[in-house]
């Protein structure tokens, strides 16, 4: 018990230090509350909730709850993390809140939801994209490795030089399904494509990710897909420029949400496709569940992929050709005549 005293009062020193709180976080009376049937929030990893990415799509979709609902806005929030350090803070202070369900979005919270899970266990938590093996914590997954083999194809499909790139954060299991994904859809949609692998070791630095696709670029690559949150927006602005300096057709592949406003340029748009991710849509539905039928699967993992309608690809700039072949592949996959690597080979 003073074990569990000690870290309560460290924690709570540290949220009332380094707490960095979001939108409509903090600024609600107890009397809000007691009028608000159920409240959710969500703590971002360090890539921010605008990241036009993944922390976006999951705030989206946490906003989509509450209008459906009709909740006032102090029923969700987000806890901003400007650093790792942020994360233990950030999830004490959204408990100090009251708030019945906490998201924890990104691999890089689970050490953090994992250490104030064990000490807390009547809070309820998520992880998404992690693994967390606490009675109070559900771990939801996407395959992300079968949306990416559809990108592959989309990419070999397309290909005028027979050479793309793939862009990742960092190395990370999370990470390597896309990898895995992508170059096994490339190789079988045509063996002579030449894939090019890189990873920047960040998500938040689209410095990083510019330098890395001008190389691609350079290199005769004219399509890159990027998994790397605000790194891969880099690759977005590196397109954007060579193509407005009158540069052959090149072409991004987005992750996670419909990156088509990314792709925007003078002449039109060169986002090819975008694998998409249903965070959003997952932290609705375990809120509803919760809330309305007392349904909380904590210490169980959720695994989501095509067959569940939870990753997939849009086709924003995709050709006729490319449809068909990506349709084929998608049917290959459901019908489990394709089985889609989770890691690349050697890892």
């Amino acid at each position: 018990m003073k074990k569990w005293r000690q870290l309560w009062l460290v924690g709570v020193v540290m949220v009332l230090l380094t707490a960095c709180q979001g939108k409509s976080a903090g600024n609600t009376t107890d009397e809000d509350i007691k009028e608000m049937p159920y409240r959710i929030a969500m703590i971002t990893d360090t890539n921010g909730v605008d990241d036009r990415s993944f922390n976006q799509s999951a705030w989206e979709g946490m906003q989509d709850w509450q209008k459906k609902h009709g909740f006032q806005s102090g029923a969700i929030s987000y806890y901003q993390s400007h650093s790792a350090n942020d994360f233990i803070p950030n999830i004490n202070i959204a408990m100090v809140d009251h708030y019945d369900y906490i998201f924890g979005v990104g691999m890089l919270m689970v050490n953090a939801i994992d250490q104030v899970a064990q000490y807390n266990p009547h809070q309820k938590f998520a992880i998404i994209d992690g693994y967390v093996d606490q009675p109070n914590v559900v771990s939801v997954n996407f395959l992300d490795n079968e949306a990416a083999y559809l990108a592959g194809v989309a990419a070999a499909s397309t290909t005028k030089t027979k050479k793309v790139g793939f862009i990742g954060g960092t190395q990370t299991e999370g990470i390597w399904r896309f990898e895995a994904g992508f170059v096994a859809g490339v190789k079988a949609t045509d063996p002579s494509v030449e894939v090019d692998v890189q990873y920047a070791d960040t998500f938040g630095d689209a410095g990083i990710g510019q330098q890395i696709a001008n190389g691609m670029y350079s290199n005769g690559a004219d399509i890159i897909y990027s998994a790397a949150g605000q790194t891969g927006n880099g690759a977005f602005t590196e397109t954007r420029n060579r193509m407005e300096q009158g540069n052959q057709q090149l072409w991004m592949i987005g992750v996670d949400r419909d990156q088509s406003a990314e792709g925007k340029w003078s002449g039109g748009n060169f986002t090819l496709a975008s694998t998409l991710k249903g965070v959003g849509a997952s932290i609705e539905n375990l809120a509803d569940r919760d809330m309305e039928k007392n349904d909380f699967p904590g210490g169980k993992t959720l695994s989501l992929g095509l067959k569940d309608g939870a990753v997939s690809l849009k086709d924003n700039q995709m050709s006729d050709k490319a449809k068909a072949n990506v349709k084929a592949a998608e049917e290959k996959i459901l019908s489990g005549e394709i089985k889609v690597p989770l890691k690349p080979d050697g890892k």
